[in-house]
């Protein structure tokens, strides 16, 4: 300021100076004020440069200055350096925040106050069916005709969220959303959107399950309170009343192995996967499942089944021994409920070319059409209602057998034709299978009713 205001009294004292030379006191009056007037032309320039500089905002260009002009120069350069760092470091902040959106599993799209989209995450897009880019600056209520999305949007009550299925079909875009809005700033929304497909899925299958053990546990039950009615209330015969007791006993035996069967099916899915640690013979887990089913047909069966082994390679498998024996038992036992008596149920343990090992049960059974064969495995799933409650079977078996083939790497195999039987096999990985030594093979048999 102050060498600004020296750069105005030189100017003026040369003019005055320069007047008075040239004239009198007048002259120099006039010359005074000649030499005020280019001071304030040349101020004005350097004004005008400040200003074009401070307009192009162009912090690589330096304009030469001079006076408070430089000093007003270099703090604006200051601020504006400032400034800039401080807008870099909030688009990095901003970039790392929409990146982390975009990364969320839920969706997000936020709106302006007429409902245009401002912004939308990648999830929000599969979930809605948008293009996150082509659909910016669209109306949401154009590209979401839910009637049930409508009637929300349109109201002022978003506490609660509501659910939509999607209109159309695209590749992964799933089948029923969640949604819910929520209003920020000036009269602009935040809506989140969940894929609730499986949460969905999982509450019909928890209702058909509850429903489904619910239906098994109460026939029995039935049957039970029938009969205890009927030993209470009748005098009966020592004959009538030991046959009323044998029927109360299977159907007693009925709802503890559907107990049994769904405490494995729960263990099952609650623990953790079987290590390597523990190798098992194969022909002697065969040999103890075997034994199980035998004394199984011998009871229901007349007369009995021709159950044959078929001999094969010996070789050890790395898992659960229960859960092994468990899965074995239920194909042999399927196999024997559902072939008449006298049928031919044959098994054993083969390898595949490929080094996994399987383990097969073939029966000449009355077999399963092609329909029901992709839902065997489902819980409680019966090809014939009437034939399951005759042979005792629980409609778990096939779901225990599944989950502990998954369990252990492995695969199952159902091929049946009606008329011609069934073949139900487990596969084992080449993980999971180790080759006896030629001094460790077990010698061939072949054991049948």
């Amino acid at each position: 300021m102050t060498r600004r205001l020296l750069e105005l009294l030189l100017m003026v004292s040369a003019g005055a100076a320069w007047g008075l030379v040239r004239s009198s006191a007048m002259g120099a009056v006039l010359g005074a004020m000649l030499g005020a007037g280019v001071w304030l032309v040349i101020d004005g320039l350097r004004a005008r440069r400040m200003l074009d500089w401070l307009n192009r905002a162009d912090v690589s260009e330096t304009p030469r200055l001079s006076g408070i002009w430089q000093e007003l120069f270099e703090r604006c350069l200051k601020t504006i350096k400032k400034l800039e760092k401080r807008a870099r470091s909030s688009d990095v902040r901003l970039t790392n925040f929409l990146a982390a959106i975009q990364a969320s599993p839920n969706g997000v799209v936020l709106l302006d106050a007429t409902g245009q989209i401002e912004w939308v995450n990648l999830t929000a897009a599969t979930h809605l069916g948008l293009d996150a880019q082509r659909d910016v600056g669209q109306y949401i209520q154009n590209l979401v005709r839910a009637p049930a999305f409508t009637s929300y949007l349109s109201g002022d009550d978003f506490r609660a969220e509501i659910q939509i299925s999607p209109v159309g079909s695209r590749p992964l875009q799933p089948s029923k959303i969640s949604l819910q809005i929520h209003p920020y700033g000036s009269k602009r929304k935040l809506m989140l959107t969940r894929d609730v497909t499986a949460l969905e899925l999982a509450e019909a299958m928890r209702r058909d399950f509850v429903a489904n053990v619910s239906h098994e546990i109460r026939t029995p039950l039935t049957v039970l309170s029938g009969f205890i009615e009927t030993l209470q209330t009748l005098p009966l015969e020592a004959a009538d009343q030991m046959k009323y007791l044998g029927l109360m006993n299977q159907q007693a035996q009925r709802m503890q192995t559907l107990v049994s069967d769904l405490l494995t099916l729960s263990r099952l899915e609650g623990s953790p996967v079987p290590g390597q640690g523990e190798w098992l013979s194969s022909e002697a887990l065969l040999s103890q499942a075997l034994s199980e089913t035998r004394a199984l047909s011998k009871v229901i069966a007349v007369p009995p089944h021709h159950i044959v082994w078929l001999p094969g390679p010996g070789f050890e498998i790395a898992g659960s021994k229960s859960e092994l024996l468990s899965a074995m038992s239920n194909l042999l036992s399927n196999a024997v409920r559902y072939t008449p008596g006298g049928g031919t149920v044959r098994t054993g343990w083969r390898r595949r070319q490929d080094g996994w090992a399987e383990f097969f049960v073939e029966d000449t059974g009355p077999g399963i059409s092609a329909e029901h064969l992709p839902r065997l495995t489902e819980r409680f799933y019966r090809v014939d209602h009437s034939r399951s409650r005759e042979t005792g079977g629980t409609g778990l078996g096939l779901a225990i057998v599944k989950h502990v083939a998954q369990r252990h790497g492995g695969q199952i195999s159902i091929q049946s034709s009606l008329g011609k039987g069934s073949t139900f096999s487990i596969a084992m990985p080449p993980t999971r299978v180790r080759q006896l030594k030629q001094s460790e093979q077990p010698a061939e048999i072949s054991h049948g009713n």
